[in-house]
């Protein structure tokens, strides 16, 4: 089992003991406002994620992989973060976070990047990681710009999503920006 590890958390596969929690946290209006999932978030709808992904190896190309996020000192739930390498390139990865709201606005989203960052710089030598954000959700974007990931697209009205067209914003991030600069904050 792969366990990544930072000061405060433990990043690691998600586990079926995780079931009631992660839907109910995915349950969260606020937590989905700018998901792809609707509320509410069933626990047959996170049964049928957690079996998709025991299917698919870790870093499959073309397959999202969620880490459950749990704290070091109480094993409990608080959001999971997720990465699929390209299909087409196996160089580039996308990512994506989730934290119940409860945990949110302490720092554990960036600790949990961070380090899943670091993990798909080092194991999987990737060469480009990006994220895409809904340009109304301020907080992941200051998250992800404090990771140093740089604004590459501004699209306007690109994407219908929950009834109307939304417009995103682009990041990315190179091999070679991501340096021990963050590592140092992890251990």
């Amino acid at each position: 089992m792969i366990l990544l590890q930072t000061k405060r958390l433990i990043l690691r596969p998600l586990l079926e003991s995780d079931l009631s929690t992660f839907a109910a946290y995915r349950s969260d209006p606020e937590v989905a406002r700018y998901q792809s999932w609707n509320t509410p978030y069933s626990i047959q709808q996170a049964k049928s994620l957690f079996d998709q992904m025991i299917l698919s190896p870790v870093g499959t190309p073309g397959e999202w992989f969620s880490f459950g996020i749990t704290l070091r000192e109480e094993p409990v739930l608080i959001g999971d973060c997720a990465f699929k390498i390209e299909e087409q390139d196996k160089q580039q990865a996308q990512i994506g976070c989730s934290l119940s709201l409860q945990y949110q606005k302490q720092g554990f989203a960036a600790e949990a990047v961070k380090r899943l960052l670091d993990y798909l710089f080092n194991e999987y030598n990737l060469h480009r990681i990006i994220a895409i954000c809904d340009v109304d959700n301020i907080p992941s974007t200051r998250l992800i710009e404090h990771l140093g990931m740089r604004r590459e697209a501004h699209f306007i009205e690109n994407i219908w999503f929950k009834g109307g067209w939304g417009s995103e914003y682009s990041y990315a991030l190179l091999r070679r920006e991501w340096g021990e600069k963050y590592w140092n904050d992890l251990i």
